[in-house]
C-alpha cells in the first residue's frame, strides 16, 4: 500500500489549505481507517483527524474541532483534510496513515501505512 499526500504550502493566518491523501496498490476494505497526523519541529508526532471508510465516522483533535474537515471519496482512493482558520501553531508537517480496522485511533504505532508528509506553514 502506499499514500500519497500533497497540497502543502505557506498561508497566512486565518486562511485555508487542503491536503489530499491518495492511497494505491490494494483494493481497500470496507474498514480500512485512515487518519492525518502532523509533526511540528521539536515535538512528538501527534493526530489531527480521522475517518473510517465506509460509514463516514470522524474524529478530530480538540485542537482542531470546528477549524478542519476530513473527508474521503472512495471512488478516488482519497482522503482530503480541509483545514480554514489557521494559527501559527498549525504548522507542521502533516502525515496520512492507514489502518485496517473500524475503529478510530489516535496512537501512530496503531496505523500500518503510512504516507511521507507534507509541509504546512501558517505565517502571523
Amino acid at each position: 500500500v502506499q499514500l500519497q499526500a500533497s497540497g502543502g504550502g505557506t498561508v497566512q493566518t486565518g486562511g485555508s489549505l487542503r491536503l489530499s491523501c491518495t492511497a494505491s496498490g490494494r483494493t481497500f476494505s470496507n474498514y480500512v481507517m485512515m487518519g492525518w497526523f502532523r509533526q511540528a519541529p521539536g515535538k512528538e508526532r501527534e493526530f489531527v483527524a480521522g475517518i473510517v471508510w465506509n460509514g463516514g465516522s470522524t474524529d478530530y483533535a480538540d485542537s482542531v474541532k470546528g477549524r478542519f474537515t476530513i473527508s474521503r471519496d472512495n471512488a478516488e482512493n482519497t482522503v482530503y483534510l480541509q483545514m480554514n482558520s489557521l494559527k501559527p501553531e498549525d504548522t507542521a508537517v502533516y502525515y496520512c496513515a492507514a489502518r485496517n480496522s473500524i475503529a478510530i485511533v489516535t496512537s501512530t504505532s496503531l496505523y500500518t501505512y503510512w504516507g511521507q508528509g507534507t509541509q504546512v506553514t501558517v505565517s502571523s
